[in-house]
């Protein structure tokens, strides 16, 4: 076995040193995992294991020489090392050679298995049960293959994430408090690679995207010679409920690098048939890197919408907020058929934009609407008792005492625990969880909202223009293609937009708006009704003709990339979603 130095692995200095450990053929061995180790304990661990194309294709890609020194520093069930036993024996195929494979594992049934399966593979495995965090990382190996544990942030606590952030830190990469294990882990593997050495991982698609994964962009473009990502249009780890990516970083502290290669694969099966892919360079490598997904004639076109001014972000126009949080929606929220049932005063029931954002899918919610959304059952009503409450508000709020309402978290840290911290009705609502693309409704009947949306305030100098016209100059393909950009995709295909989000969420300038404002308010009857029938990509060409082509000045031609490039998108986002449920 091999021998402990302080933290490190301390591992042997040659692969032939156990080049005689057995010399007989390689046999099968059942996937035997400790039948406690249930998949809710691996899911808490961030334990995934790996489909058999995905590590041998990363096995492949990352070893190429018989030589090489391979490390798997999540090794789990050795899926990774068997791939790297495989590889190693293809490129030297002697009987008695037997390659020397090194891990560490946290789980200590795994790490059993792990050797048994690499030993029946034909090769050796030097696994350590430990945390890898805990590990001093030594520069001594040519590739590191893995797939990182994915455990949220809100799961990795304690002395498990000090250790993390730690090892990050080492690398020169500070994380935030939003980080997943996998970021850290991300940087902690690199530095186990020699000059010029390769890491292979199977990462989040969560890289593309989140705000708190831009330090760990930069660290690969700055330390790598060559990244390359491969995309997946369908979800290959169905129990993870997460999209991946491959990564594929050569040339460790020979960077920067200059360019990415993005290349597109359906499905674990379909990596064999990958192309070459298509050139990225991103202008800010932290930023994120969702705009290697389009065709680059239309990302082109989106960043000269923005240079010109006639795009800009929602930002400019005004600040986005989350809505309000009850702790119990179901009590806080009533139909005024509830209302009146408990003899509820007027005083103590302010208007809601009800839970959900189904109702807000045109571009205005009149005070019109609010009330056939309350005759049809739906909650335009938040209980906000006065101070003192009513002999009835009373009533119900000893209800909701003996119903265990004020036992909820939300509930039992306010002062009085029936009522609400309020937020101010908006000016635009702004949905935040979407099947097609999110979309601002203008809040004429002045509700207030749940952060089941967003609540747009529009700055003084743009409210009127704002109110009246921006939910109609959102619905343009360049904004579309900009939500897909800067939102994230969820499980089932969902598209969410945080606030953050939102604020660099290109929508057309103030200036472009109010150029176009006679146009606009002449097809707004009409986008209004194509929206009551669902028919929004419709609605969308009409916007097109006035902001796109009219004011934007661009041409059918480019327009019709730009659409392209966002059906493309929304077809990956839902496509995984179909194929993880």
């Amino acid at each position: 076995m091999y021998a402990l130095v302080g933290d490190r692995l301390g591992f042997p200095p040659s692969s032939r040193f156990f080049g005689v450990f057995h010399r007989h053929k390689r046999m099968k061995l059942a996937h035997s995992i400790d039948p406690q180790d249930t998949p809710a304990l691996r899911k808490e661990r961030g334990a995934f294991f790996t489909p058999f194309e995905i590590t041998t294709f990363l096995a492949k890609w990352a070893v190429r020489t018989p030589n090489d020194r391979v490390l798997e520093p999540a090794a789990g069930d050795a899926a990774f090392l068997v791939a790297a036993v495989e590889r190693l024996r293809q490129l030297r195929p002697e009987d008695d050679y037997v390659p020397i494979v090194y891990g560490v594992e946290i789980h200590a049934e795994s790490t059993r298995v792990a050797h048994q399966r690499v030993l029946a593979a034909g090769g050796k495995a030097e696994i350590r049960h430990s945390d890898f965090f805990a590990i001093e990382p030594e520069p001594i190996f040519d590739a590191v293959i893995g797939n990182p544990p994915y455990i949220r942030y809100q799961d990795f606590a304690g002395e498990p994430r000090l250790r993390a952030r730690k090892a990050a830190l080492r690398g020169g990469v500070s994380l935030t408090g939003l980080a997943s294990s996998w970021a850290a882990f991300t940087v902690h593997s690199a530095m186990f690679l020699r000059r010029g050495g390769r890491l292979s991982l199977v990462l989040p698609a969560e890289l593309l995207s989140v705000n708190y994964a831009a330090p760990i962009r930069r660290f690969l473009f700055d330390r790598f010679r060559e990244v390359q990502l491969v995309l997946f249009d369908e979800q290959v780890f169905r129990e993870a409920e997460a999209d991946v990516v491959l990564l594929l970083a050569d040339g460790y502290l020979e960077g920067p690098a200059h360019h990415a290669t993005i290349r597109q694969s359906r499905n674990a099966l379909d990596l064999a048939n990958l192309g070459a892919g298509q050139t990225w360079a991103p202008v800010d490598p932290a930023a994120k890197w969702t705009s290697s997904l389009i065709d680059p004639a239309a990302n082109k076109c989106v960043d000269s919408l923005l240079a010109r001014g006639l795009f800009t972000s929602l930002e400019s126009w005004g600040a986005t907020t989350l809505g309000i949080v009850t702790g119990n929606n179901k009590y806080f929220t009533l139909s005024p058929k509830r209302a009146k049932e408990l003899g509820l005063r007027r005083s103590e029931l302010l208007r809601l934009s009800p839970p959900g954002s189904s109702h807000l899918r045109g571009l205005s919610l009149t005070n019109a609407m609010l009330a056939k959304l309350g005759r049809d059952g739906q909650a335009i009503y938040l209980f906000y008792p006065t101070e003192p409450p009513s002999p009835e508000a009373i009533a119900y709020i000893e209800d909701g005492h003996r119903t265990g309402v004020d036992t909820a978290y939300k509930c039992r840290i306010r002062k009085s625990w029936y009522r609400v911290p309020l937020v101010p009705a908006a000016d635009l609502l702004l949905t935040c969880m979407n099947a097609d693309t999110p979309r601002l409704t203008a809040n004429e009947a002045g509700a207030r909202h749940l952060n089941s949306v967003h609540g747009v305030f529009l700055n003084d100098a743009h409210r009127q223009l704002g109110r009246e016209l921006l939910p109609l100059a959102s619905l343009n393909s360049v904004t579309l293609l900009h939500a897909e950009m800067v939102g994230r995709a969820y499980g089932g295909g969902i598209l969410k937009i945080e606030p953050k989000e939102a604020d660099v969420w290109a929508m057309p300038s103030r200036e472009l708006v109010a150029s176009s404002a006679a146009a606009l308010r002449t097809v707004k009857p009409k986008v209004a009704e194509l929206l009551a029938h669902g028919q929004l990509l419709e609605a969308v060409k009409l916007v097109d003709e006035i902001i796109l082509l009219g004011g934007g000045g661009l041409s059918a031609k480019t327009i019709k990339k730009i659409r392209q490039a966002r059906a493309e998108f929304a077809d990956r986002r839902t496509l995984r979603g179909a194929s993880g449920r």
